[in-house]
């Protein structure tokens, strides 16, 4: 397998630092994104990690009608164009259709593809199309070796700048569960793997008009997911979880967030070491 540069100083694969992928679910306000991309920024470097900054512009794919969705494509855009010149950091969001792809790609150092939707071809080229690194998101409903078919839709576009992440699979009504072995499975198609530890814990429609979750147990299983071996990890933080506009029952809470990477930072040096 072999690694990829996401920008100039930021690369993921064998031989770089774990690379974190962490912000809120999405985009609430300007300042409020602006002040945890710089927060986690801080934090990312003390403990020799890559960063990039992850916000949604739109969730397309709220349990309800009335959910708040975010700013949408072009305020977002904005917002993360902002985020990304002022803080100076990468970028990465969610694209819902394949006509966001090429507007998206002016802003994103990363195309993220939602895993219900890593199926659908047409926008799976369109983001590949890009050139930009693409994430896709491993579908609940998906077995790990069934994203060769995935990976093959976006390189046959010439880009094989591809992100793989696992977020969890269905264990009967409003549940998930992670199955390890999807890690290294994953990681046999020759693409660097992610490990999205706070949708992992989501329980999908599980409050009835939206989503709940156990945000206890996404450090634990980072953890695994880290001692299991993978390449990146994905988390959602927020300053108040408890009154975030989305997701808050899995996000992390950005005080305590240090911690948590600090651990999973010593678990990849361990492994690094060789043995006495």
């Amino acid at each position: 397998m072999k690694g990829f540069h996401i920008t100039d100083s930021v690369r993921v694969g064998p031989g770089a630092p774990l690379l974190l992928l962490a912000g809120p679910c999405v985009i609430e306000d300007e300042a409020l994104t602006l002040s945890i991309a710089a927060s986690l920024k801080k934090t990312a470097a003390e403990l020799g990690m890559g960063f990039v900054f992850k916000a949604s512009f739109d969730k397309a794919n709220r349990s309800s009608v009335s959910s708040y969705r975010g700013p949408g494509l072009q305020k977002g855009l904005a917002i993360l164009s902002r985020v990304r010149e002022e803080v100076g950091v990468p970028v990465i969001s969610d694209i819902h259709t394949p006509d966001q792809a090429a507007r998206a790609a002016k802003v994103l150092d990363i195309i993220q593809v939602p895993a219900f939707l890593c199926r659908q071809t047409d926008l799976l080229t369109a983001a590949g199309r890009t050139g930009k690194p693409v994430n896709v998101k491993k579908g609940q409903f998906m077995a790990p070796w069934d994203m060769k078919n995935v990976v093959e839709k976006i390189a046959s576009t010439g880009n094989r700048r591809i992100l793989l992440t696992e977020r969890g699979t269905f264990f009967g009504y409003n549940s998930l569960a992670v199955d390890f072995r999807s890690l290294p499975a994953m990681r046999d198609l020759g693409f660097p793997v992610v490990f999205d530890a706070t949708h992992s814990v989501q329980a999908p429609g599980g409050a009835g008009s939206c989503s709940s979750g156990d945000r206890a147990m996404a450090p634990v299983l980072a953890r695994a997911a880290v001692a299991v071996g993978v390449d990146a990890v994905f988390f959602e933080v927020h300053p108040d979880p408890e009154h975030a506009l989305c997701d808050g029952p899995n996000s992390l809470p950005l005080s305590g967030f240090r911690k948590v990477l600090k651990d999973l930072a010593a678990i990849r040096r361990s492994l690094a070491e060789p043995a006495p």
